[in-house]
Parts: C-alpha cells; structure tokens; sequence
C-alpha cells in the first residue's frame, strides 16, 4: 500500500505541476521551448530511469550545439499529430523515463531482482510473409496470447514500474486486439516491429486516433533487396504505408537487418536520406543472427565489415537528422548486453520466456506465473551474474560475440529450447562458425575498443547519444 501511496503522489506531482506545462511547450516555438521543456526535465527532484540519467541534458546540449539534432527535435513538433506527439511526450518521458524509475525501485529494494524499463512480447506468431532468414521463422504459426491473457500481463507490468512495451511475432497488425489493447492501457507506449503490408487508410486513422503506438517498419534496402527476402511487391506496400503514417502524423521508425550482402547500401548517405524523406524517426538496425527460418551463415556480418560499422553509424548519427541503433555494436552505450531482463527479454506468441529474441530457450512460460515471478527466473539470475559478457562492449552479444557463455548460461539454468533449431546455435555446424567469427572479431576490435578508451572524451563529444 505504500509503495503504491508513493508512486501516486509522485505521479500527482509530476502530471499537475509539470506535464501541463512540457505540454505547453509543444505548442510553442520550438526553437525556445525545446531548450525551455529539457531544463525543466533536468531540475525535476525526480530519478530518471536507469542509464537514462543524462539523457534530458544530452539532449539539450545536441540541440544547441548541432543543427542537425536541432533539425530532428523540431521536426518532432512540426510533423506529429497533436495527440501522437501529446501521448509520445507524456507516455514515454514522463511515464517511462520520469515515474517508473520509482516504482521500479522499490519492487527491486523488496524483491531483490531487476526489474527491466520494457520487454519484448509477441501477441501472435501468424504472419502474411515468409521472409528468408526470419529470426522468428522456425516458431509454429498458429500460437497466440489470448486478449485476457496480454490485458493481464499488460496490467502486471505497469504495478511493476514497465510502462513501455515492444512488440513482434508474427506480424503483430494481424492480431485483432491489438489497437483496443493499446487504446486500453492508454498511458503506456507500444514500439512495434512490423513488416508493414496491413497498415492501409484505415489501420493509419486509427494508429493516429489512439496515439500511442510507434510502429518501426521492416526494410532490407531498396526494392530490389526487400523483395528478394519479404516477397515480390513488398518494397511498394511498406513505401504506401510510411506515406500514409507520414500524412498523419505519426510517430514511425524503421528496423533493418544489416547483412554481409546489404551492409554499404542500407547504411549509405542516399538510403539513410531516403528514409528521413520518408518520415522515419528512429530506426533500428540488426546484425543478422543465424536462428529461425533456414539459418544462412553467409549472410552473418565480417568482423571488417562490422568494423566499418563501428565507424559508420556514430558518423551518420553526427550528420544525419535521424537517431539510429546498432546491435549489437552499440554496447558502449548500454554498458553491455540488455538481455536477461537486465534492460529487457522477450514473451513469444506460446508464452515461453525468453532472455532474447535471438537466444530460444527458457525455463518459464507466461501463462503459469506472473511477471513479477518470471522476473525472478534462474535463467535470468546466471544472464545477470555473469553480465557484461566481456570488458570490450564492442563485443557485448552472448550469441555472436561469447558464444562459450550462452552454452554455459543454458547448460547451468537448466533451459530448453523453445523452437526446433535453437540449439543449433550451441553446436554443430552453426556452433563452431559463431566460436570461430568470435574469435576474429575479437582480434579486429579489441584494438578498436582500447584505441577508443584511450580518446574517450573526445569520442564521447562526438557520440551523444539522441
């Protein structure tokens, strides 16, 4: 009861004497209220959410010193719905990144676990494409979390402090209670990855109506890539569906996932111009995993190509009005790998609880216990004890970039696999490759890391983070 009292008067606080006010900045001139919203972030006697302690004064000081990040902050003033932009500002800072981070301590002060800022869940495994490569491809396609089922879920998390969810599958759009959900649970954020063919005039006015979803649209390149893996016409569908999300207002990204055969185009000045013209706000990118639909090791990213990338994407975020994540380069970032329920893990359409969306086993499902008791998992305890995988965060991933250590974490907690070719990860033919481009990425960017170290405030300056 008390623990609950105190999130009450925090959230009192914070929703009479400051959300009115950051909401009134929208309003406004950005070019002075933007400045004006952040230093008012800043001085609230409220704790910001774990690694995001210095993200309202990051931000500030990117849109004071570099016109390109100014460029982007304002185009969120200038090119959102008024109710998107509302909800995206009162949901996800306020909510998620200003209140939770009390509640969420004291769940863990009390039960003496991590409890993560969001997780991934997929509400359905049916999916309308059969794209090449699909980490999700070797799951059943008819499992699906029943709505009571999310509601409750949906519920638990936010007792929990976890206000921002991210959803896949499947395509989560063929999921007939998706938007009633999102409309429900109406001060939460939804992120969802979809491949965007069932986003029409209709889906866009109602993403619009109820203001808190953020879909990342998957892409591969240009035509001529994104229809040789998702299917003959796609490119054209997804492109109709940034244009519609574009017209109304909406808060959008992209998702792709980088190859060995796509890596200079998806991240050349033209593609990344194309998908700022688009309307895109944030966009993901994911070194392709070999788990899932017919696992293609050619298509697994070079230790130089993934250096490349350890210089290529700081440097777009520096010159391009457009943040952008790597995975798993960026682990200098989030000081490692964010899975296990350290910073996230991952609920699939059949319930299983998963430390990752690329890593297929678990020890718990779901539907026989609740989030609070999947939080306190024994395969979450060794993800987290033996965190962060490696000194050099170039190389945080437990799958590509420490393989040893998944097969430990998996053989001590007991863990089965929740799909027919998981544990081609932990051996065979899959096995010895993923041991064997470790051990060459480790030669390639141990260099790199300790070159880094050793001019890190000027790299720091360089990076801050949108």
């Amino acid at each position: 009861m008390t623990l609950k009292l105190n999130l009450d008067l925090a959230k009192r606080y914070v929703s009479e004497q400051v959300v009115r006010q950051i909401l009134n900045y929208l309003e406004g001139n950005p070019d002075q209220n933007i400045v004006r919203m952040f230093k008012m972030i800043e001085a609230l006697p409220v704790k910001i959410s774990g690694g995001f302690k210095k993200v309202p004064h990051d931000m500030r000081m990117s849109y004071e010193q570099n016109p390109v990040y100014r460029t982007y902050f304002n185009s969120i003033f200038t090119d959102l719905d008024r109710n998107v932009r509302n909800r995206l500002v009162s949901n996800f800072l306020v909510n998620t990144m200003i209140l939770s981070q009390a509640r969420r301590d004291q769940v863990e002060a009390k039960e003496k676990i991590i409890v993560p800022m969001t997780f991934l869940i997929d509400p359905t495994s049916a999916c309308n494409l059969k794209c090449t490569g699909c980490w999700a491809g070797a799951y059943a396609k008819h499992d699906e979390l029943e709505p009571e089922l999310m509601d409750r879920i949906l519920n638990e998390a936010k007792e929990l402090g976890i206000y921002s969810i991210v959803m896949s599958g499947g395509e989560p759009f063929l999921y007939p209670h998706l938007l009633d959900l999102a409309a429900k649970h109406n001060e939460m954020t939804f992120m969802i990855y979809t491949n965007g063919t069932r986003i029409d005039d209709a889906m866009a006015d109602r993403l619009r109506e109820v203001g808190n979803i953020a879909p990342a649209v998957s892409l591969e390149g240009w035509e001529e890539q994104t229809d040789a893996r998702r299917g003959k016409g796609v490119f054209n569908q997804v492109t109709a569906a940034m244009r519609r999300l574009r017209e109304r207002g909406i808060f959008f990204g992209a998702s792709l996932t980088i190859t060995s055969q796509n890596l200079e185009l998806i991240t050349s000045d033209p593609f990344i111009d194309f998908l700022i013209d688009q309307g895109v706000k944030f966009l993901w990118s994911f070194h392709y995993i070999p788990v899932g639909r017919q696992p293609n090791l050619g298509l697994m990213i070079r230790p130089e190509q993934r250096a490349y990338l350890a210089e290529r994407i700081p440097h777009l975020r520096k010159n391009k009005s457009l943040p952008i994540a790597d995975f798993w380069n960026d682990g200098e970032l989030t000081s490692g790998c964010i899975a296990g329920g350290r910073s996230y893990f991952h609920i699939n359409a059949r319930g299983d609880v998963e430390p990752c969306a690329f890593a297929h086993f678990a020890v718990d499902n779901i539907r026989d216990k609740s989030l609070l008791e999947v939080l306190h998992s024994p395969f979450f305890a060794e993800y987290q004890k033996r965190q962060y995988f490696s000194d050099n965060k170039l190389r945080p991933c437990p799958i590509i970039d420490n393989p040893q250590v998944l097969r430990k974490i998996v053989q001590t907690s007991g863990a089965h696999a929740t799909d027919d070719g998981a544990e081609t990860l932990l051996n065979g033919e899959i096995g010895a490759f993923l041991d064997h481009n470790a051990a060459n990425w480790k030669q390639v960017s141990d260099p790199i890391w300790d070159e880094r170290q050793k001019n890190k405030p000027a790299a720091d300056a360089q990076q801050v983070a949108v």
